[in-house]
């Protein structure tokens, strides 16, 4: 059995594409169709000296492919989660980190079609 198989809710996973890791949360495995819900907790750009933190926690749910995913260790993850600032009731969804997370799924959808390394 698949490793990925064995995600559990409440487990951080990544997605790695280039300079550039969006971390989510595990809502449910569909094991039935391989593919795993999840919800964006931050999109973290490395790029920089200092790793550029975009919180995501009000994008929306992803349901992607559960072998896209790898299970994120705890400590790369516990110090971005610290730069997080607590999360504050907002009227509207903060349109740039949509925006962001949109143009990070397309580009790495792209790549994974065309073959690319990812």
């Amino acid at each position: 059995m698949d490793i990925n198989s064995n995600f559990q809710p409440g487990q951080i996973l990544s997605l790695d594409y280039g300079h550039r890791n969006l971390y989510a949360e595990v809502i449910q495995v569909v094991i039935s169709r391989d593919l795993c819900w999840v919800r964006p907790l931050m999109l973290v750009n490395f790029t920089q000296d200092i790793p550029l933190i975009t919180d995501m926690r009000d994008a929306s749910d992803l349901l992607w492919p559960v072998n896209l995913f790898r299970p994120a260790l705890d400590t790369e993850v516990i110090s971005f989660l610290g730069d997080l600032l607590p999360k504050e009731p907002k009227a509207d969804n903060d349109l740039a980190a949509q925006q962001q997370l949109h143009q990070f799924i397309y580009q790495f959808w792209q790549a994974s079609q065309d073959g690319q390394q990812l």
